[in-house]
């Protein structure tokens, strides 16, 4: 009978010490995890902004250590590529939203299943701390789309159908405008459509001297390297009037589409043409060349009444001009029935790169940092609108931030190709050459900007 008594003993203490008692996924870990260090890079963040949503993620995995970096934006995407290149970069780090399949060969997308050790408590009596190694399900491809705006699923979910990265924030493209020289214009209602009131608002808005010279510009549109997010506000534009920017690999943006073939209307070809009217001397509409000081410069100055921005330019107009007497309204649309918004985004996404030793890790906190209650902590931070449809509502009440929460829902993008950089440099040269040209037909100079991006795509 001792000799049964002792082989139960031993097979109980085998099963307790093996965490063959443990539900499946729920193993007990016999060892302390081994410490780890995330390293994580960012742009335009401090360390600050993360502290706290930091100090929560290490209450439930202590043993995992987050040394968070901001770097400068001119120096950020040269010192990360060489950084990977020799095996020094960083475990998760942020890309812009257009370089994300340029990138794509250098990150891991998100695992279906993560599996790591969680601290939790056990016992009614004699309570005690221990490690249980948990799987998770990761998020999923329609998860994505229910939780984030419509924008996200767009970029971040590649061709093999795999997530490469989350946002923490999604903003769009706003109107800035100087409530003062609207008043002092008479100018009472703020333009809601690219229409004909438009450009009488821009018109009365705008004032030239004896010499024919712009002193005070209605509206900051028209031009190319002088004018903040040239190449956002044209591709709205287009977008706005019906063009199909790309389908599939290929670039469309000048070719009637489908729907505009029986009229012959090419709707890439107008917006273009609607857009850099406004740095034509002979037209009604007539704002804007290329001598003015940058848009964004000529807005502090008080010299602007309607320039075309993001949040991010919020900050940096009032630390310019304190006391400017400006506010922010909708992204103008095109009128139209039924009515159809469509405006800008722009934000960057969070990622996990190839060569990190540590990816299931990294890809939790990434998912731990993007969920509501934490973004909410971020985004009161940074004053910045929000990626998640859960936090939209709450956001549109916000004095700041409303207009762009307002915006997020209906906000697109579009794949610039391998070289975002090099797409943008194409478009500022069709919109020069479209200024400057007296003899080329602007269809053959969207053609040409086009092949230049079509170089680009893989």
């Amino acid at each position: 009978m001792s000799k049964k008594i002792s082989l139960l003993l031993l097979l109980a203490v085998f099963i307790l010490t093996t965490g063959l008692s443990c539900q499946p996924g729920q193993q007990t870990v016999t060892e302390e995890a081994k410490p780890i260090t995330l390293t994580y890079w960012r742009v335009f963040d401090g360390p600050d902004d993360f502290a706290e949503i930091i100090t929560k993620y290490r209450a439930l995995h202590p043993y995992i250590n987050i040394q968070y970096r901001k770097l400068r934006y001119e120096e950020y995407e040269a010192e990360l590529l060489n950084a990977l290149a020799e095996d020094r970069g960083p475990d998760i780090f942020s890309i812009h939203n257009t370089w994300l399949r340029k990138y794509q060969t250098k990150l891991t997308p998100l695992p279906e299943t993560i599996s790591m050790p969680f601290l939790i408590e056990k016992g009614t009596i004699k309570k005690e701390v221990v490690q249980e190694m948990r799987t998770t399900k990761s998020l999923t491809v329609q998860g994505l789309k229910d939780a984030f705006v419509d924008a996200v699923s767009y970029d971040v979910v590649l061709d093999d159908n795999k997530i490469y990265g989350l946002p923490l924030s999604v903003d769009t493209l706003v109107m800035f405008y100087n409530k003062d020289l609207f008043n002092n214009a008479g100018v009472s209602q703020i333009p809601k459509y690219w229409d004909k009131n438009f450009i009488q608002t821009v018109k009365k808005l705008t004032r030239l001297n004896q010499k024919k010279e712009l002193i005070q510009s209605g509206a900051a549109l028209g031009g190319g390297a002088n004018i903040e997010r040239f190449s956002d506000i044209l591709s709205v534009l287009m977008m706005q009037n019906g063009a199909v920017m790309m389908s599939g690999n290929q670039v469309q943006f000048p070719n009637i589409p489908d729907f505009a073939k029986e009229s012959g209307y090419n709707p890439g070809l107008e917006a273009l043409r609607f857009y850099t009217d406004f740095t034509n001397p002979l037209k009604e509409s007539y704002s804007w060349n290329s001598e003015l000081p940058n848009s964004l410069e000529m807005f502090i100055s008080g010299n602007l009444a309607i320039m075309f921005g993001y949040s991010y330019h919020l900050p940096l107009i009032k630390a310019g001009a304190p006391k400017l007497n400006f506010s922010v309204a909708k992204l103008p649309q095109i009128d139209g029935a039924p009515p159809t918004n469509i405006n800008f985004a722009n934000y960057w996404v969070e990622v996990v790169s190839k060569k990190s030793k540590n990816p299931e890790e990294a890809w939790d906190f990434i998912q731990f940092i993007t969920k509501a209650e934490q973004v909410e902590t971020y985004l009161n931070k940074t004053k910045k609108p929000t990626a998640l449809r859960a936090l939209v509502d709450k956001q549109k009440e916000d004095s700041e931030l409303g207009v762009f929460a307002d915006q997020v829902l209906t906000a697109k993008s579009w794949y610039r190709g391998n070289n975002a950089p090099a797409a943008e440099e194409a478009i500022k040269e069709m919109i020069d050459s479209v200024i400057k040209n007296t003899s080329d037909k602007i269809s053959d100079i969207m053609n040409r900007a086009a092949a230049k991006i079509q170089q680009t795509i893989y």
